[in-house]
């Protein structure tokens, strides 16, 4: 079992925080691969068995990366249904768009068929920080890879 993490980061805030989700997805004793978005092929979605998508916040959206990722997944439309998925974004500052770019790439995931667990604690949607991840954002990223990775264990066993 695998998962893929694709996150973009200008400025290193969402790199950090990727590096914290794949923490907590290894904890669980899933392999897991982080990839710049740059570095990410749309091929590898078919072979993993959860994906997490990470982007800072533009204008309360994904980054236009991002977004070209998402675009091309098109080609596996219909072929990712039932794999599980989640979501985390770094901000410029509070009420600048963390949850709602969150959304935005939960919304793919969903339209992939893909299925994303909530939490009934905080950061509902997935993980997010304000500026640099502290440690407190650092271990709702390593909760969100946990979790990603429980429910992959849980579908494919």
């Amino acid at each position: 079992m695998k998962v893929l993490i694709v996150y973009d980061s200008k400025s290193g805030n969402t790199e950090a925080m990727a590096n914290a989700v794949s923490e907590g997805v290894e904890d669980e004793g899933i392999d897991v691969e982080v990839k710049r978005v740059d570095e990410a092929s749309i091929d590898d979605l078919p072979m993993v068995d959860g994906v997490i998508l990470g982007s800072p916040v533009y204008y309360g959206l994904p980054s236009a990366k991002m977004k070209q990722y998402i675009d091309e997944s098109v080609k596996y439309h219909g072929k990712l249904d039932g794999k599980v998925g989640g979501a985390f974004a770094s901000a410029g500052g509070s009420h600048t768009g963390a949850e709602t770019t969150i959304i935005a790439l939960n919304e793919a995931l969903f339209i992939h068929g893909m299925v994303v667990q909530g939490t009934s604690g905080s950061n509902h949607y997935g993980a997010a920080s304000v500026g640099a991840p502290d440690e407190k954002d650092k271990e709702n990223c390593r909760k969100l890879g946990a979790r990603v990775a429980r429910l992959v264990k849980k579908l494919n066993s």
